[in-house]
């Protein structure tokens, strides 16, 4: 090689382009922007943990326990009262609460549709 050549070389290899000490490195920018992610990602999480206490345990349908405790001794005995049970035996004890339809075509009936007088 040529001293010449050999020169051109130096020249260019102290002529690669140098980089600025600052960069690759984080400035006051990047750690407000970190901290900003962090508060936000802190407020998401309390608010789902939150909304995820409104929730049941499981949306299966219940249809109540599949073993009922009775709340007195006579209940092991007697079945349980059914709705409207009460109603129904107050209307059985008052026996002209409910009267069945009455047939047609009775002797001794004149046509007339409303109960005989007393």
């Amino acid at each position: 090689m040529t001293p010449l050549g050999s020169a051109g070389l130096q020249v260019v290899l102290a002529a690669e382009p140098q980089l600025p000490e600052d960069v690759g490195k984080s400035g006051p920018l990047g750690l407000f922007l970190i901290l900003v992610l962090l508060a936000a990602s802190a407020l998401l999480v309390r608010s789902m943990s939150g909304h995820l206490k409104k929730l049941p345990r499981s949306f299966d349908e219940d249809d109540g326990p599949s073993v009922v405790v009775p709340d007195t001794p006579a209940e092991l005995v007697d079945p349980p009262r059914q709705p409207g049970q009460d109603v129904l035996d107050s209307l059985r004890r008052a026996p002209r609460a409910i009267e069945g339809p009455r047939p047609e075509g009775r002797s001794g009936d004149d046509g007339r549709t409303d109960p005989p007088a007393r």
